[in-house]
């Protein structure tokens, strides 16, 4: 299935760190590839605009979002991905799903809606919250939560979209700094 993606794309934000540049292209890739829809979905269907833009706290302790020009370690940038469904007919299995790039950190509980599943990889979606098998000192194997922090990807189960319905995800991400190794 082909997707139409529009030109909505409205960040040029850069890392110190070489090769770390903040992916508005790696992200589009990944919406483009989450799309998951039935196969009967016609070329074009579903138009995917993607906006980031920088987290900025007021001396008065509200949040206001700005431009995302450039961002620095320690900065959350938010992205908000606006789904369309342009054709005549509703979609199926509609289900939003967001990158996290390199050099960045998913910030936990910021997702709105919810997630329902994230991936430690960005190949393989585990429901939330994702747990792993830990062995402790005293052998004693446990199950613990992994922090959300190391998500490389979100996805939402958005399910149908009626025809010219629309659907919006939202993801808070945090610019890590960079390690002196």
């Amino acid at each position: 299935m082909t997707m139409k993606t529009t030109k909505t794309v409205r960040t040029n934000l850069l890392h110190q760190r070489a090769g770390a540049l903040l992916g508005a292209a790696l992200i589009l890739a990944g919406l483009l590839a989450a799309g998951n829809t039935s196969a009967q979905t016609a070329k074009n269907d579903l138009a995917i605009s993607l906006t980031a833009k920088k987290v900025v706290t007021q001396a008065d302790g509200k949040e206001k979002l700005v431009a995302a020009d450039r961002a620095f370690p320690g900065e959350v940038i938010q992205y908000d991905a606006l789904y369309v469904n342009q054709s005549a007919k509703p979609l199926t299995s509609v289900a939003p799903t967001l990158p996290i790039p390199n050099g960045m950190v998913f910030v936990a509980a910021s997702a709105s809606p919810a997630p329902t599943e994230a991936s430690l990889d960005g190949k393989k979606f585990e429901r939330l919250p994702i747990v792993r098998k830990v062995t402790m000192p005293n052998g004693e194997e446990k199950e613990i939560e992994v922090p959300a922090t190391e998500y490389r990807a979100l996805r939402w189960k958005a399910g149908d979209l009626a025809a010219g319905g629309k659907t919006t995800v939202t993801a808070r991400t945090k610019l890590v700094p960079v390690s002196n190794q």
